[in-house]
């Protein structure tokens, strides 16, 4: 147990910091004045700090000046001026952290007898608190240095050599499943938080489960937690996406054989796929970290990607202030996209007041308790129909007309595939902007408009009722073109029949 208590070892290291005053500027990088396991170092140190930060002289009168002689009596300050001096301080430093480090775990196990055996909680609950404690120690005893220009230069060469390695130069992290939005985003980024917000109905999910679908196709790990709906509706509507069938034929179950062929098929090709769905209801921010932990520690998992469905209908860890627990959701989730190193995407809801204006186009302020949403994302991205609200509005004026005991014909075209607005709000390291995709109603899937790079291109053959003949083989002679006169008149009438 003595490597726990260092008591000559603090008094050498402020013994040091009197005698030259420039090393606190390392040591403040590494220990806070709680590591020190004497109180009355705790408070020598942390008056130091004070000094230092206040550009003031680190000596006797002026630390006695700042000390209470009820919590540093004159003695302990005598012990630290007689300590040696030591040249190799940081040494000595790691020595204190590492003292530190384990005094706070014994002190978790304490605290994990007390919570087993004193606090009425369930083990779930229990195991919850202990892993969120564990993590405090390892999250503080991580150190992290100052790094010179030439360390950044290496570091960023390397990361631009990986990317050209990957060979697609639009592409730097996870895709978002969709050709325009890539190359408008780069993809998904790790550490990158992002939210995809939209009023109900306007394909939330639909976007992310395309995004799903793509990154499992690459054969990478995707979590999956859904607080709204079960693990069976976010299958079917995968299967759909993947095979084509309609949403409504996979979950009736009314599939002909074809249909039944291509679904079979999609089960035994997800079947080895890296997909884990949560679909707890009731989930919190402390348990939600340590499932994703727990996942992402596995490495055959290749976890790279977490979405959350969605994050309003998450819970805090206490208190009743809404506001205040969105705010630790927020600042929990990109946190644990930072210490796993994959992109969150969460998915959120829009405040009503949008739908009195005119134009219902989405702003980073309708999102709901938006403050700490908008200053942790480092994308936000709405998703927007307008057929939605032209379907409605002429509903509306519908039913307002039958009240009248009028007639009213509707304007508008029920079409099985709707053009939609992925409006990118906020972007951190890149422009915003709008990307248009299509909708395809029955399948509730999301599909680029454009084609990727390399990929055959779309041809459409029409064809009509008796359609006229064209002669298109045309015979071309030899021609001397240096026998021809200059700039001939050429008239050329070409009669181009109807075919349309």
């Amino acid at each position: 147990m003595d490597n726990i208590y260092l008591l000559n070892i603090e008094r050498a290291v402020l013994s040091s910091i009197l005698f030259d005053h420039d090393v606190i500027e390392d040591i403040l990088g590494v220990l806070k004045p709680s590591d020190f396991y004497l109180p009355a170092h705790q408070k020598v140190f942390a008056v130091m700090e004070e000094l230092n930060y206040a550009d003031m002289p680190i000596d006797e009168e002026f630390i006695r000046k700042r000390l209470d002689n009820k919590e540093v009596s004159d003695s302990v300050l005598i012990e630290i001026l007689s300590a040696n001096p030591i040249s190799n301080t940081m040494a000595y430093v790691k020595e204190i952290k590492d003292g530190a480090i384990k005094r706070e775990l014994t002190s978790l196990a304490t605290t994990i007898k007390k919570i087993t055996l004193e606090d009425e909680v369930t083990a779930q609950e229990a195991v919850d608190k202990v892993q969120n404690e564990l993590y405090k120690i390892t999250s503080d005893s991580s150190s992290s240095e100052l790094k010179d220009m030439q360390a950044i230069i290496e570091a960023t060469r390397a990361h631009i050599l990986k990317m050209q390695e990957r060979g697609v130069s639009y592409l730097t992290g996870q895709t978002t499943g969709f050709y325009a939005l890539d190359k408008k985003t780069t993809g998904f980024n790790p550490g990158d938080l992002v939210i995809i917000a939209a009023r109900p109905a306007m394909g939330k999910t639909a976007i992310v489960l395309n995004t799903t679908l793509k990154n499992l196709e690459k054969g990478d790990g995707v979590i999956f937690f859904s607080l709204e709906m079960p693990e069976t509706q976010l299958m079917t509507r995968l299967i759909s996406a993947k095979t084509g069938v309609p949403l409504q034929n996979v979950r009736k179950g009314e599939l002909d054989t074809e249909q039944a062929k291509k679904v079979e098929q999609a089960f035994v090709d997800l079947s080895d796929k890296k997909l884990f769905v949560d679909d707890n209801g009731s989930l919190n921010i402390n348990q939600l970290r340590a499932r994703a932990r727990k996942l992402a520690q596995v490495e055959d998992n290749n976890i790279k990607l977490i979405i959350i469905d969605y994050l309003q209908l998450m819970s805090g860890t206490g208190g009743t202030d809404r506001r205040l627990t969105v705010d630790e959701i927020s600042r929990g989730l990109k946190l644990l996209a930072r210490e796993i190193n994959v992109p969150i995407v969460a998915l959120s809801q829009l405040n009503r007041g949008l739908e009195s204006r005119p134009d219902k186009r989405p702003m980073l302020s309708d999102i709901r308790e938006s403050g700490a949403i908008e200053q942790d994302a480092d994308i936000i991205m709405f998703v927007y129909r307008d057929d939605i609200y032209k379907e409605r509005d002429e509903q509306r004026k519908e039913k307002e007309a039958a009240d009248k005991g009028e007639t009213y014909k509707s304007a508008f075209i029920n079409k099985p595939i709707e053009e939609a607005e992925i409006i990118i709000g906020k972007q951190r390291n890149g422009s915003i902007g709008t990307v248009k995709l299509d909708f395809h109603k029955e399948l509730t899937k999301f599909v680029d408009k454009e084609e990727p790079f390399g990929a055959a291109p779309v041809v459409t053959t029409f064809e009509s009722v008796a359609d006229p003949e064209i002669e298109t083989n045309i015979d071309i002679p030899d021609m001397d073109m240096n026998s021809m006169p200059p700039e001939p008149d050429m008239n050329i009438n070409v009669d181009i029949p109807d075919i349309f």
